[in-house]
């Protein structure tokens, strides 16, 4: 319930505490004196759109604090332990907005700044404002269908058919988009299929291009090679007039002759020995590399003819030759991919025909649980209605199903609600927007309120001028079926009319005070004297005489 309101240079506010209390409470005051500004403050605490001519003038900002004992909303209490924002030694919740005169506007939640959404999302579950409009809402088949569901209190149905129908759409999304890329998945399946027919065909594996390169290579300079190697060997060993080995060793064998008197040789001597034995290996490699070579020509012109198929391929993927066998190996995979879109059109067909049978199940029984609580509760409103002084109304809730009907699938089920009513004797049920008048719809939208205030209604119910258009008797019992509404949640009610004043456990006066140069709007709890006084002016006007303050005490004691 709401605790406390702060106001401070909102509007025509300079400053403004406001403590609340359990059960009614009604708020009363002369025309223009801004009987709705406390209610309009709590809007934005709440989450409203702020503007700039919000904030009093010649002040930099407004700020405005709501604070709520959420010790027994769950909802509440898991909310905003599920957003980190729980005070845990406290069972209070507090809203706070700060809005500059530029327009610029911060929001919390318990101390921690939070985007405007949060404050929405939390304030739906503290506290529900009915304008003098809003009673209008009932007409619609959405808002009549959300009042039906949280009188049949039947969540986990409501909760099996969105399932149901979740999976129904986004199967069908899938199937959309599947069957819109099937001719183009064919034709590019088509290309695919080619593409690894050729390079099936060739059949180039991992690391064979690096070895055809270096084979291709060789065999290419085949002559040179041969050659050059018969020349190396010649100068190196071979050539009997002169080689670089015998002149190594010659020279060799006369510095170790020499190391032999002179010991600062010895280095030397080691070093040329070194490389005699060096160059005679090399010389025995090579000339074993000679005797090994071999020209192929059949091998060459196999090599030359797969290098350079290789190197085609390549060129016409737009890749390296050494890319190719990974290409190849992704054109499998996507060429299996596509295969698999089309054995996947007919399992998501499969699929879509099993969820639609799991979700008109679902819906079937939603719409038994529907036409049970429809029964009950047109029944309670027809009641109401003539507590409400409609003596002859009569409320029936029709539900129209089409079960079958893959258009008429949605997340709320296949149930299409309409509440109708007649008025006077004789007159047939139709639709309520069009037999209802506006006082008709704010009496019936109230009998509903009484009806499902321990099953839907937030722990705060407002009420701002819904009494508009009503008077005598009929006022006296809104204000008793107000009364009965605040035994299970807390009611305040900005009124005009005394019969409705009076059922508050608590009533507020709002008054406007001006010396000519400022204005300023205050608001004062009445105490029982103030109270008959208050109550007499809203019986008789700015004349209060003997007899509507008897009438005044007369309201009160009733």
């Amino acid at each position: 319930m709401l605790l406390q309101l702060n106001i401070q240079n909102f509007a025509i506010v300079k400053s403004l505490d406001i403590d609340w209390q359990a059960g009614m409470t009604t708020i009363t005051g002369e025309t223009g004196a801004g009987k709705s500004i406390a209610i309009d403050g709590l809007g934005l605490c709440l989450g409203d759109r702020a503007t700039t001519n919000v904030v009093r003038p010649n002040c930099k900002k407004a700020e405005l604090a709501a604070t709520f004992d959420i010790q027994h909303n769950k909802s509440a209490l898991l909310w905003l332990k599920q957003h980190d924002l729980l005070l845990e030694s406290s069972n209070e919740c507090i809203l706070r907005r700060v809005i500059s005169a530029e327009g610029r506007s911060k929001a919390y939640i318990n101390g921690s700044q939070v985007p405007l959404v949060q404050l929405k999302e939390v304030g739906q579950l503290l506290i529900n404002i009915h304008g003098q409009h809003d009673h209008q809402l009932i007409v619609k088949s959405s808002q009549q269908c959300k009042l039906l569901d949280g009188y049949a209190n039947h969540q986990s149905l409501l909760d099996e058919v969105k399932h149901y129908y979740q999976q129904w759409h986004k199967l069908n999304k899938e199937l959309t988009l599947l069957q819109q890329s099937k001719q183009q998945r064919e034709a590019q399946q088509q290309l695919l299929q080619y593409q690894v027919n050729e390079l099936n065909e060739f059949s180039l594996q991992i690391g064979e291009f690096e070895t055809l390169e270096s084979d291709y290579k060789r065999h290419a300079n085949a002559q040179d090679i041969l050659d050059t190697t018969l020349q190396s060997l010649q100068t190196l060993a071979e050539d009997e007039n002169f080689n670089i080995l015998d002149s190594l060793r010659h020279c060799a064998e006369n510095i170790a002759s020499l190391a032999r008197l002179d010991k600062r040789l010895e280095n030397v001597a080691t070093i040329l020995n070194d490389s005699y034995l060096q160059v005679e290996e090399a010389s025995a490699d090579l000339k074993h590399y000679y005797q090994e070579l071999e020209l192929d020509p059949q091998a060459y012109s196999m090599i030359e003819e797969r290098y350079s198929t290789a190197l085609q391929l390549a060129k016409k993927h737009s890749l390296s030759p050494e890319s190719l066998v990974t290409f190849h190996q992704s054109l499998i995979q996507e060429l299996t991919d596509m295969s698999n879109d089309e054995s996947r059109i007919d399992t998501v067909i499969e699929e879509i025909a099993k969820t639609e049978q799991h979700y008109h199940d679902c819906a079937l029984t939603l719409t038994s649980s529907r036409h049970k609580a429809a029964k009950k509760l047109s029944q309670n409103i027809s009641q109401n209605m003539k507590e409400l002084n409609m003596p002859h109304g009569q409320f029936h809730i029709a539900i129209d199903s089409i079960n079958n009907s893959i258009t008429n699938i949605t997340a709320n089920g296949v149930d299409k609600i309409d509440f109708q009513v007649s008025i006077n004797p004789g007159q047939a049920l139709e639709a309520m927007n069009k037999v209802a008048s506006g006082g008709e719809l704010s009496r019936i939208s109230l009998a509903m309120q009484v009806i499902l205030a321990d099953k839907v209604v937030p722990p705060t119910l407002i009420f701002d001028e819904v009494d508009v258009g009503i008077s005598g008797p009929t006022a006296a019992m809104v204000g008793s079926k107000l009364q009965q509404l605040a035994k299970n949640t807390q009611v305040i009610c900005v009124t005009h009319l005394p019969q409705v004043a009076c059922k508050g456990h608590q009533q507020l006066f709002v008054s406007k005070l001006t010396d000519g140069a400022h204005t300023e709007t205050k608001v004062t709890e009445l105490n029982e004297k103030n109270r008959i006084q208050e109550i007499a002016r809203l019986l008789a006007g700015d004349k209060i005489s003997e007899h509507s303050l008897a009438n005044a005490q007369e309201l009160l004691a009733s």
